[in-house]
């Protein structure tokens, strides 16, 4: 049969990635947006869809602009405030997608609360688990349904590969791996093996990338040219106590909002020398990203500022260099602000 049905080297991924995430069974997909995708085949006209406000752009874009219009309904609320969230349920929703901790502003939802009361209108919980990881989270075992991921992120590692990735424990999800075959969204087999080379490493860069991120969110923590800092493993931060909870580690991304808005961000972003750039993440190589022009460009100013996506936010990606060498970089870009 077609490689889309099925391949040894896409099997023994699929293998890797169940057995990294604690499910029976898990999908190798050709992006995360594909992955999305294929969850979004359990739609039917007049389901509703729960999302998390903080999400991803990309996410917002395909439930927005691509999925209502097959009759769905789909309504935003802030996870991090679980009843006001909940109260948002109906009982023709259907998923309820989360993501923790949210791009672009790292913050923590509680996964255990939001399972929980989706469960009552037997809604399907899905959650975005590609910032934290398998290494740090596993919402499987949180009472979450479904697990997807950017596999192009930190599963990979390397940045020289795009994938997705689906892992679930009820056998009724079987039903994407008939739905991936018949669209033919499945990575090539060369693709897969870059990614399971990429997994050997995943926990040994996760646990680095988590104790350097660390050391620069409590650098940057108090800055003179930093108004705020987002990250779970500050004491000061809304989540930190339920990222104790519900996780084995605090993660390498982590977000600041620079003094002076967009010009302080973009003089920061221009001065680095040792971080890169770009518009990926989870990578070896540390990346830093400005949400307002990059991965959450697609919403309007209003709906950035309902997400504390402020004009001077910088995500960044931390990689597995010397925490200390970022650390200079990062503090001699922000001797240019003013």
């Amino acid at each position: 049969m077609y490689t889309r049905y099925g391949n040894p080297t896409r099997t023994a991924t699929e293998q890797t990635l169940s057995a990294i995430e604690g499910s029976s069974d898990a999908l190798h997909l050709s992006s995360g947006m594909a992955a999305i995708a294929t969850v979004c085949s359990i739609l039917r006209p007049g389901d509703h869809v729960l999302c998390t406000r903080d999400v991803y752009g990309g996410t917002h874009k395909l439930l927005s602009k691509y999925i209502t219009e097959y009759g769905i309904d789909v309504t935003y609320a802030d996870a991090c405030k679980i009843d006001a969230f909940a109260s948002e349920l109906r009982e023709s929703t259907r998923l309820v997608w989360l993501e923790s901790p949210t791009n672009p502003t790292i913050r923590v939802v509680d996964l255990r609360a939001c399972a929980k009361f989706a469960k009552n209108v037997g809604a399907v919980v899905v959650v975005d688990n590609t910032f934290a990881t398998p290494v740090l989270q596993n919402p499987l075992e949180l009472g979450c349904d479904v697990v997807m991921h950017s596999a192009t992120k930190y599963l990979n590692g390397h940045s020289d590969v795009v994938g997705g990735a689906l892992m679930w424990n009820d056998e009724a999800f079987g039903i994407f791996r008939e739905y991936a075959m018949a669209v033919g969204n499945t990575p090539s087999p060369f693709d897969s093996w870059l990614l399971k080379r990429g997994l050997c490493t995943l926990e040994l860069r996760v646990l680095h990338q988590s104790a350097s991120a660390l050391a620069i969110a409590k650098f940057l923590d108090g800055h003179q040219a930093i108004e705020l800092v987002h990250y779970p493993g500050l004491s000061s931060d809304a989540g930190h106590d339920l990222a104790k909870s519900q996780m084995k580690g605090f993660g390498g991304m982590l977000a600041f909002v620079v003094k002076g808005g967009e010009d302080g961000a973009r003089t920061v972003a221009n001065s680095l020398r040792t971080v890169k750039v770009a518009a990926s993440l989870g990578g070896v190589e540390s990346i830093i990203g400005y949400p307002p022009a990059m991965s959450h460009a697609m919403l309007s100013e209003q709906e950035r500022s309902e997400r504390g996506i402020a004009p001077g936010l910088l995500r960044l990606s931390v990689g597995i260099e010397d925490p200390q060498d970022l650390i200079e970089d990062i503090e001699q870009a922000l001797s240019k602000v003013h």
